[in-house]
């Protein structure tokens, strides 16, 4: 198929590029460039993309498209607090038009990167499945309900959207993100010696492979439509279910000399929740994950030493909002977050 990938120059995106392309797929990116630059280690080989702001997608972008994979978004609940108008206006605004325009250009198969934090306060008691309550407690996971409802509506016997909850991603992409649960307290282990937990370890986390997302959504690709038509799935396994104060005892155990430290000083937060993923193993008759939590710490701390990630990187050019930051003071976008001229 002729795929269309948003969000190419991101985090997931670049893991996805080369794994859709290795299924035989013509790949087109999109992307807003905001990230094209946080890079560790040889830069990427990217599918051929135009840049161009999720909120100014045209019809013309479309055209000829089999399939769109929708990864572009503002992916980050501090930012989403911090600008929650901005938040819904590209994840929510700009995503469902963008769908609407695939279904109007004859797009089929619409995967919708969605997210496991729709759960947001669901407690770490029994597993919850894709009928469970929605529970957002950030604008980012409030931005992901809304879509979903809404290509719900645009779902017709042509366009097939699928919703791809994904647990919180982890593990080594060029294009990397130290501002996730896992990638974060690796590099603070590896810099300070420290694994660093502010919060008091407590919340249950379902976590993902960044390469594991991209094998799923290439099988969802390829699935039979009455598969996977108008349907939510959580994309992750259960042995990857852990508390936070399990994961830092991980990722010590991936950094020799380092210790964990639980200051406990943001209290309990209230995002936690342990997940279900059965539903697309069954809908998907051989798949799972294969990344473990161990391994994705032990791959993280290799590629940091082989690249020599410095602190300045860790807490600068791979965390979203000093990104962010950094560009709007430097005039580099406006303060609707597009990119000037």
């Amino acid at each position: 198929m002729r795929v269309l990938l948003t969000g190419h120059q991101g985090y997931l995106g670049t893991v996805m590029a080369p794994r859709l392309r290795a299924a035989g797929h013509e790949v087109a990116g999109l992307d807003a460039g905001l990230f094209a630059d946080c890079v560790l280690g040889p830069p990427p080989a990217d599918p051929p993309g135009r840049q161009v702001d999720l909120r100014d997608v045209t019809a013309a972008h479309l055209a000829g498209v089999d399939a769109v994979v929708h990864l572009a978004a503002l992916s980050n609940d501090p930012l989403g607090s911090l600008a929650p108008e901005l938040t819904y206006d590209i994840n929510h605004h700009a995503s469902v038009r963008l769908a609407r325009l695939a279904r109007d250009a004859g797009v089929r198969r619409f995967l919708y990167a969605s997210t496991c934090s729709v759960y947001g306060a669901a407690g770490g008691g029994e597993l919850v499945a894709e009928e469970a309550p929605l529970r957002p407690v950030t604008p980012y996971a409030e931005s992901k309900v809304r879509v979903e409802d809404d290509l719900h509506a645009l779902a017709d016997g042509d366009f097939s959207p699928v919703y791809m909850r994904n647990a919180t991603a982890f593990g080594f992409s060029p294009r990397l993100r130290a501002d996730i649960v896992l990638n974060n307290l690796v590099g603070h282990a590896l810099l300070s010696g420290e694994v660093l937990v502010l919060s008091d370890g407590t919340p249950w986390r379902p976590l993902v492979h960044a390469a594991d997302i991209a094998r799923a959504f290439t099988a969802a690709l390829a699935a039979p439509r009455e598969a996977v038509h108008d349907r939510a799935f959580n994309i992750g396994s259960e042995f990857n279910n852990v508390t936070v104060a399990e994961i830092a005892e991980q990722v010590a155990a991936a950094v020799p000399g380092s210790r964990v430290v639980i200051t406990g000083e943001t209290g309990a937060d209230p995002r936690s929740y342990r997940v279900d993923f059965s539903r697309f193993r069954t809908a998907l008759p051989g798949f799972d994950c294969e990344w473990t939590v161990k391994q994705g710490a032990l791959e993280l701390a290799d590629a940091y030493r082989a690249h020599g990630l410095t602190r300045e990187d860790f807490e600068r050019r791979f965390t979203r909002l000093a990104v962010l930051r950094e560009a709007s003071a430097a005039g580099a976008v406006d303060a609707t977050l597009r990119r000037r001229r």
